[in-house]
């Protein structure tokens, strides 16, 4: 270990640009792209895709020239240059995203010789290069970076390359897992969401139900609740009790904690805000502004986490229905309904009453405890794999900048 910089002697320091090729895309014009183009650009300030009119015979041979260099390869990193979202807009290219070119004001970043892909993705997909990009950029309503000062990112970096490719071994068998999971559970919720559309998606309100079902009110299984008005002396720069606020649902069923606000202890003990404590499995509902509808389901968290107002929590009767009123909202498009039902002249709002009044459908109670039969596992084990999810994604970035530093070399991690 080197004392002056705590660098492994085999080791060194260096910078993005003596490692890697930093290059940007085609400039292409607003007219050269088409919703009904066969070729996808990568693009934007979000690093989106758009396609491009390349099925135009006429408009390729005249308007683009030597595009193959903009092509991109498996495993290329991409880095948005431009927006709100710079330093955090970033990705490394999956095989089966191909074929993609690449558009101006995104850096590709490909490995020189002697130097690997894998280390250097981990090297940029992590929170160093975003407070590295977030110091550096520049432009006032538009930020934005050259790709010169994306070059001027400092890196230590192994000098064999065959410890390089074991780091980032490490780090990818952690990301396949969690992406695996990931899918396991897209699978598992659209196999629940389907199976209520079978069963029950075919009947609609005013329709001749079968003998033994009826319409009722979504309030009779469950009611739903505002959360605790937090003042703002209540908020803490940091702690374990947390806030969850009506940024953190990013719906279809997605609650994120992993910018949720700080509470300070003292207004957790207040008998209304324990009222509202979150567990996991909760379902919660944003009752205003522009993500007014938005059902999310609370994921597994070591936290004390609390509701805040603007965002309601379903109270269930039975927690037995817990995934029949899950599926409920989200096999009949509620998100998009619910925001429909929004009032209030300067952003939507809903009101508990509102929801509470929704017309459902019940079938008999021998098909509806069938049906829960089926979907309550699924909704458990979906909770179940959001908890691993964390666990890998917690341990994968406590590994991350010690590996990436050489703290924490591959044979220690294997011992």
């Amino acid at each position: 270990m080197n004392v002056d910089n705590n660098i492994p002697k085999d080791w060194v320091e260096t910078t993005l640009g003596d490692v890697a090729n930093v290059t940007t895309g085609f400039p292409f014009k607003s007219k050269e792209y088409s919703s009904s183009g066969k070729l996808r650009v990568v693009r934007g300030e979000n690093v989106s895709l758009k396609r491009l009119r390349w099925d135009n015979e006429k408009f390729w041979n005249s308007s683009i020239k030597n595009l193959e260099q903009y092509f991109l390869e498996e495993n290329d990193i991409v880095i948005g240059m431009d927006g709100s979202r710079i330093g955090k807009n970033k990705s490394s290219i999956p095989l089966k995203e191909l074929p993609l070119i690449l558009a101006q004001r995104v850096a590709r970043v490909k490995s020189k010789d002697g130097i690997a892909q894998g280390y250097l993705k981990y090297s940029i997909l992590n929170n160093k290069f975003e407070l590295y990009i977030n110091k550096v950029q520049t432009g006032t309503s538009i930020p934005h970076i050259s790709l010169g000062l994306i070059k001027d990112f400092s890196i230590v970096i192994p000098t064999n390359i065959e410890e390089q490719k074991a780091i980032a071994k490490i780090l990818t068998a952690f990301d396949d897992k969690i992406e695996n999971l990931q899918a396991q559970n897209k699978t598992l919720e659209t196999t629940a969401q389907t199976i209520f559309k079978e069963r029950f998606g075919k009947y609609q309100i005013g329709d001749d139900l079968p003998e033994g079902w009826r319409v009722g009110k979504l309030g009779e299984i469950a009611n739903l609740k505002s959360g605790y008005a937090f003042k703002s002396k209540d908020f803490v720069e940091t702690s374990k009790f947390k806030a969850l606020k009506i940024k953190d649902l990013k719906g279809n069923g997605v609650v994120s904690t992993s910018d949720v606000s700080s509470l300070d202890e003292e207004c957790t003990k207040i008998e209304r805000v324990q009222f509202f404590k979150l567990v996991q499995g909760d379902i919660v509902l944003a009752m205003s502004g522009n993500t007014t509808g938005k059902i999310g389901v609370i994921p597994p968290h070591k936290i004390e986490l609390f509701l805040n107002q603007r965002v309601g929590k379903f109270f269930l009767k039975d927690e037995n229905f817990k995934s029949y009123l899950y599926n409920f909202l989200m096999s009949a498009n509620y998100e998009d309904k619910i925001l429909s039902m929004g009032y209030g002249s300067a952003q939507p709002n809903i009101s508990p009453s509102q929801i509470e009044n929704i017309d459902i459908i019940f079938p008999k109670d021998d098909i509806l405890q069938e049906y829960k039969d089926l979907s309550n596992p699924i909704f458990d084990k979906v909770l179940m794999n959001n908890e691993q999810i964390q666990t890998l994604k917690k341990t994968r970035d406590t590994l991350l900048p010690k590996l990436m530093n050489g703290s924490l070399r591959v044979n220690d991690f294997k011992e």
